[in-house]
C-alpha cells in the first residue's frame, strides 16, 4: 500500500493518507486571534484537508486536541460541537500543552477514514 503525502515540506505534511486512514495536524493562522476565532480556523483548515485527501468530517475517527489554557476549553467546545455532525462524533483527547507557538491557543491531530 502506498502512502500519499500532500503539501509537504522538508519537516512535514499538510496531510498523509495510507490505505483508508487520513492523518493530519492543523494549527491556527491567526495569532492574535482568541480561542473561538482559531478554533474556526483549524476546523474550517480540516475541513479543507480532509476533502483534499478524500474524507470528510464524518468520517473522523480520533481527534486529540491541544489547549494552550485549559480554561479555554468550554469556548473551544462551543465552536466544536457546532462543527462535529451529529452521531459522527469522533473518540477524543483533550490535553492542556505549552504549544509550539505561543500565539497558538490550539492545536488538533486528526485521524478520519477514507
Amino acid at each position: 500500500m502506498e502512502i500519499e503525502r500532500h503539501g509537504t515540506t522538508r519537516r512535514y505534511s499538510d496531510v498523509v493518507a495510507h490505505g483508508q486512514t487520513v492523518y493530519l495536524v492543523e494549527v491556527p493562522e491567526t495569532l492574535t486571534a482568541d480561542i473561538t476565532a482559531q478554533t474556526r480556523e483549524v476546523l474550517a483548515s480540516i475541513d479543507r484537508l480532509l476533502a483534499k485527501a478524500g474524507s470528510d468530517r464524518t468520517k473522523l475517527l480520533m481527534v486529540t486536541i491541544y489547549l494552550s489554557d485549559m480554561r479555554e476549553y468550554a469556548a473551544m467546545n462551543e465552536i466544536w460541537d457546532e462543527w462535529v455532525p451529529e452521531g459522527c462524533a469522533p473518540a477524543r483527547a483533550c490535553i492542556e500543552a505549552r504549544l509550539a507557538n505561543p500565539g497558538y491557543r490550539v492545536e488538533m491531530v486528526v485521524m478520519a477514514a477514507r
